[in-house]
């Protein structure tokens, strides 16, 4: 087996905060973009402030049994972290998923907004989770159905780093896609462990071994086209690795005593119902006594709410009626319900 660290991806930079044409057409061709300079540093820092003030610090019993496939719910969206909130919804991510799927804002919808640590701790053959992951495809927990074929993207998965793999480890690997004769994505994409009637198993060590013996061929198969081809994202704080639920990639081992802090986010095109939302609902968070779904609808931008469902300006379900139910509802926190009032006329 090659050392991928020997084959890192490096993040490409960006000029006026903005995707150029060889990076859509990585991610549209490739199946990835990484890329520097794209949020606002301040911003990466004050995110990774309030993670590291809640997370556990590593090498500590808490780390040892904090559940790291996700935040339990503290950096869902929207959470008590303005700045993880903004993070979620800047500006410059949303023009660059935009840019990625040929869609206006308005037509994006959030599906998945989360914040991840993951600790090293030396053990990683003996623990059935992500600590080295199995190599993927992320569709099956998010679709009902399968992605569609190469050409036709229905989503954007977005990893924003919040760490330095100089100094904490866990790269992400990834298998570019080679033309569309790679035999590594020939459709359909089924090669894994959690597809068909096979068991899900995150772990890479007892994934390759059950493949082995249950599914050789399969495991010949992943061994040849995609651990030998993977290459890791050579991240740093604020990089940003865009992805796609048809991408093959896999989280690697964290170094012994460290923590990675990523934020985690799908955008997907509106209308593809299938696409589930990862999280119990953003109306869930409206009974939180802070009411801090409440005071984001109001402030948000029109196309920030729309990422979440609210229908843009025009739509059908906006009356004079609804459009003074919905202002009443939110009137106390200050929204502006003109645009909507004023689509109405034309």
């Amino acid at each position: 087996m090659q050392n991928i660290e020997e084959h890192w991806l490096e993040p490409s930079k960006l000029s006026n905060n903005l995707l150029g044409p060889d990076q859509i057409s990585s991610w549209r061709t490739q199946g990835y973009a990484l890329v520097d300079g794209l949020i606002p540093s301040a911003l990466i820092a004050q995110a990774e402030d309030d993670a590291l003030a809640f997370f556990p610090k590593p090498q500590t019993p808490e780390a040892k049994h904090f559940e790291t496939f996700g935040s339990g719910q503290k950096f869902v969206f929207p959470s008590r972290s303005r700045a993880v909130n903004e993070l979620t919804m800047c500006s410059e991510l949303l023009a660059a998923v935009s840019a990625l799927l040929g869609e206006a804002v308005g037509d994006i919808r959030l599906s998945q907004a989360d914040l991840w640590p993951k600790y090293g701790d030396g053990a990683v053959a003996d623990r059935d989770d992500w600590t080295e992951q199995r190599i993927h495809c992320d569709y099956p927990n998010h679709t009902l159905l399968h992605p569609p074929q190469w050409d036709s993207p229905e989503a954007v998965e977005v990893i924003i780093y919040l760490s330095d793999s100089e100094e904490c480890g866990g790269a992400t690997a990834v298998v570019p896609r080679e033309g569309p004769d790679d035999p590594a994505y020939a459709w359909p994409i089924f090669n894994m462990p959690g597809v068909q009637d096979r068991p899900y198993i995150n772990s890479r060590v007892e994934a390759e071994g059950y493949l082995e013996k249950a599914h050789p061929d399969i495991a010949a198969f992943r061994a040849t086209n995609l651990y030998a081809r993977e290459r890791a994202a050579h991240f740093r704080r604020g990089s940003v690795l865009f992805y796609r639920h048809d991408t093959w990639h896999r989280g690697r081992p964290v170094n012994d005593g460290a923590c990675r802090i990523v934020q985690n986010l799908t955008f997907k095109k509106a209308g593809s119902e299938w696409l589930n939302v990862l999280h119990p609902g953003w109306c869930w968070s409206m009974y939180s006594k802070h009411q801090i779904m409440e005071r984001w609808v109001a402030q948000a931008s029109i196309e920030q709410r729309a990422l979440l469902g609210f229908p843009m300006p025009g739509h059908n379900y906006w009356s004079a009626e609804t459009v003074a139910a919905v202002e009443g509802r939110y009137a106390a926190f200050g929204i502006d319900m003109s645009p909507y009032r004023n689509a109405l006329d034309g």
